[in-house]
């Protein structure tokens, strides 16, 4: 599922909340206050455009290359490796090194991927095997660069502001998912794939470029080196915190369950819809993207835990849907239904663990979040090809949303620590905000604003 939030201030003393439509659009603050924040934002946009081209063209090559739906069910397989190596590395690595350094260079590397790509299908017979060592690569790049990224936010962002950042975070993730697959779709089936990954190395240049604009984030003093030692320290925090285990794991049952999109290829053949592919993968970012942009509501939820289960649920119930009909635009309608409540479910666990998480320690715990809401898309791909050849593809969606429905029924009902959460009482974000606050009164602005 996706990354992002609400918030756990009171309202300004200067003026009274918003109210009407005012109340549903996004908060703009971080936007206004944070150059840096500007400048990410942007270059987030534009990569997570051109990402989400080659996500459907690398999927549609290996298909024509192939014809087997297990074939493409294993991209999750070659990725999860390096996902869970170096995202808890990462994360290592986030909380020692310049995290500014650590986001430029792995964003040049996927460029350079990109570039790969597109030489390997200009050959006049392309190879399959580079399909899948690019991404193992850029499971590995995006490990390393996610932890610096979710815990410099923070850094550029005041405590007050990370709800809102968080939803412009999403909003910036959804445009790009609603687009990219979109333009993909038409771009593939009519230009070519080579143009398809040709404009996602240009995006990754332009990206390259705002990036370097930011401020240096070099590591604290007391920073510990990466190791083991300092990665067994932050398994053993996220541990002790039940209810940050609750989110990573209804996330974990969720997206292994009932993750789809690896089957929506040949959903769009059985539906004799091959013109609706690209709809197809935009529309869970669809429903993200109208969950993003009436985002003013979750400001007044505060029992976030709950929500997290509830829309995970509900993301379940979607996804049996898109399986069970036959009718393509119900097909649709189920997928961006899936969607916002991905949108929901990733807001509410986003607000958990920018508003909880000590600073010395964002970077490893943002490599665990990076696994529990990676690893699970990743084998879920696995899942649901297995399953398509065992019970066929329409079978394997549905099948999936029912048992993601009860596995989180269950979860729910074993962890009372997530589902009694409040973020105006919980120990940790109380703690968190007086910091911050206290932080904030006695020293200079923030990098970055």
């Amino acid at each position: 599922m996706t990354d992002d939030s609400p918030t756990t201030a009171p309202p300004p003393a200067t003026g009274a909340p918003p109210s009407g439509l005012r109340a549903l659009l996004p908060d703009l603050a971080p936007w206004r206050a944070s150059r840096d924040f500007r400048r990410l934002w942007a270059a987030g946009l534009v990569s997570n455009f051109g990402s989400f081209l080659t996500f459907v063209a690398l999927p549609v090559q290996l298909k024509e290359l192939t014809g087997s739906a297990a074939a493409v069910g294993a991209i999750g397989a070659v990725e999860l490796v390096p996902l869970v190596v170096f995202g808890l590395y990462g994360g290592a690595l986030a909380d020692a090194w310049d995290k500014r350094k650590l986001i430029l260079w792995t964003e040049a590397g996927q460029g350079l991927l990109s570039a790969v790509l597109l030489l390997n299908v200009l050959l006049p017979t392309p190879a399959v095997w580079p399909l899948y060592v690019v991404a193992a690569l850029s499971s590995a790049l995006v490990s390393v660069q996610r932890p610096a990224l979710d815990s410099l936010w923070p850094r550029i962002v005041a405590h007050e502001h990370l709800p809102a950042a968080a939803s412009l975070n999403a909003l910036r993730w959804t445009v790009g998912g609603v687009a990219g697959p979109a333009v993909a779709g038409v771009v593939v089936a009519y230009a070519g794939l080579g143009w398809a990954y040709a404009a996602d190395f240009a995006t990754f240049a332009v990206s390259v470029a705002l990036t370097v604009g930011i401020a240096a984030s070099p590591a604290a003093h007391e920073a510990a080196r990466p190791s083991l030692r300092a990665i067994a320290e932050g398994a053993r925090y996220a541990w002790s915190r039940k209810e940050l285990l609750g989110t990573y794991a209804v996330d974990l049952a969720a997206m292994f369950l009932a993750m789809p999109l690896a089957l929506l290829p040949f959903l769009a053949d059985e539906l004799d819809a091959e013109w609706a592919l690209g709809l197809m993968y935009a529309s869970v970012p669809a429903g993200a993207l109208l969950v993003s942009l009436t985002s003013g509501w979750t400001s007044r939820i505060h029992r976030h835990g709950r929500m997290v289960a509830l829309s995970a649920a509900l993301w379940g119930v979607a996804i049996a849907g898109a399986g069970l009909t036959r009718n393509v635009w119900l097909v649709l309608l189920c997928l961006v239904v899936a969607g916002a409540c991905d949108m929901v479910s990733g807001v509410f666990r986003a607000a958990m663990w920018n508003q909880t998480i000590p600073d010395g320690l964002r970077g490893r715990l943002a490599g665990i979040e990076l696994l529990s809401y990676s690893v699970g898309p990743q084998l879920g791909q696995v899942r649901a090809g297995g399953f398509a050849g065992l019970l066929g593809v329409r079978a394997s969606v549905w099948s999936g949303g029912l048992l993601c429905v009860g596995t989180v029924g269950l979860l729910a009902l074993c962890l009372p620590g997530l589902m009694r959460y409040d973020a105006r009482t919980n120990e940790h974000a109380v703690r968190l905000r007086e910091q911050r606050r206290g932080s904030r009164e006695g020293s200079a602005p923030a990098v970055g604003s």
